[in-house]
C-alpha cells in the first residue's frame, strides 16, 4: 500500500503547489448576482442597476443593459460565484464538506443541504446561523431492523478570509447498543480555486474517549467551471490503520456529486485495493 500513499501525498503538495495556488495571493472574490427566468424560457444573469415597481434594468456580463419588465419574470434568484474570463463560474454548491469528513466552513443562515452517501445513508443539515449547523440522519439499511442514527452539530466561531474553523461532533446511535462518534476541531485554508483542510478528532464510545487522535487531511482543487479534484485522508494514530483517498466532484448551481476511490491501508484482503464511494447532494 505504500505507493498508494506516495501518490495521496503526491496529490496533497501537487494541491498545496499547484501555480494557481498562492496563499498570500489569491483571487477570493465571490460576487452576487442576480438570475432572471423569464416566461419565453429565457434567463438572463447580471446586478441589477435600477428596479422600480414595473421594470428591472439589468446589467449582464457581456455588459449589457437589458429593461425587463417584472410581468415577465417568473423566477428571481441570488446566485454565489465568480468571474472568470467573462464568464460566471458558480461556487461549489457543497464546500462544507469533502467526500465525507467536514471542513472548517459553514452554512450561512437559512442554507441547507441533503446528501446521500453511498446509497444507504442520507444526511440532512441546516444552518441555524452563519456559524452554527444542525445536522443529522438515519441509515436506510435494506434488512436491517437496527438502522443507524447519526446526529452533527457544528459550529464555527473562526470565519475570516480564506481561513475558516470548526468544532463538532458526530453521534452514531444503534437501537439497544452504546453511543459512539468523534468530536473534532477542524480548519481549511484557501480559496473557491484550491484549499487544504486539516482536522483532528477523539474517538469515543459511551464515556470512553481514544488516548490518540485520529487526523484528517485533504485537498480540493478546481480544474474547471464545474469539477474538482479531492482527497480526503484518515489517519488512526492508535493503530495502524489508514483510509486514503482520491476522486471528483461534479457540480453545478445546486448539486454536486462525488466519485472518489478509498484505499485502506490495512485489511484490503486479497480482492480489489480500494473501495468506490459515491455522494449526492442537492443544496437549498
Amino acid at each position: 500500500m505504500r505507493p498508494v500513499l506516495n501518490v495521496i501525498i503526491l496529490i496533497t503538495l501537487a494541491i498545496i503547489s499547484f501555480p494557481d495556488f498562492t496563499f498570500a495571493q489569491q483571487d477570493t472574490t465571490e460576487i452576487e448576482m442576480v438570475r432572471l427566468e423569464l416566461t419565453d424560457g429565457s434567463t438572463i444573469v447580471g446586478d441589477i442597476l435600477e428596479e422600480d415597481e414595473n421594470t428591472i434594468i439589468i446589467r449582464t456580463l457581456s455588459n449589457l443593459e437589458i429593461k425587463v419588465p417584472k410581468e415577465s419574470i417568473i423566477e428571481r434568484e441570488i446566485i454565489k460565484g465568480q468571474i472568470k474570463e467573462g464568464e460566471f463560474w458558480n461556487s461549489d454548491p457543497n464546500k462544507t464538506r469533502m467526500f465525507f469528513a467536514p471542513t472548517g466552513k459553514s452554512l450561512k443562515s437559512g442554507e441547507g443541504y441533503f446528501a446521500v452517501y453511498e446509497i444507504f445513508f442520507p444526511f440532512i443539515a441546516v444552518g441555524v446561523t452563519d456559524w452554527f449547523t444542525l445536522a443529522g440522519g438515519i441509515s436506510l439499511l435494506p434488512g436491517s431492523d437496527k438502522q443507524v442514527f447519526y446526529f452533527a452539530p457544528k459550529i464555527t466561531p473562526l470565519q475570516i478570509t480564506n481561513f475558516d474553523a470548526s468544532l463538532g461532533i458526530l453521534y452514531l446511535a444503534i437501537p439497544d447498543e452504546q453511543g459512539a462518534g468523534i468530536g473534532y476541531a477542524v480548519a481549511t485554508y484557501g480559496s473557491e480555486k484550491a484549499s487544504l483542510t486539516l482536522g483532528l478528532g477523539f474517538g469515543f464510545s459511551g464515556e470512553d474517549f481514544a488516548d490518540k487522535p485520529i487526523i484528517v487531511l485533504g485537498g480540493e482543487l478546481r480544474v474547471s467551471k464545474s469539477i474538482k479534484l479531492l482527497s480526503e485522508n484518515w489517519f488512526v494514530l492508535s493503530g495502524d490503520f489508514n483510509l486514503l483517498s482520491f476522486g471528483l466532484r461534479f457540480f453545478g448551481e445546486n448539486l454536486a456529486a462525488d466519485f472518489g476511490l478509498i484505499f485502506p491501508t490495512e485489511g484490503g484482503g486479497d480482492g480489489f485495493p480500494f473501495l468506490p464511494w459515491l455522494g449526492f447532494a442537492y443544496n437549498f
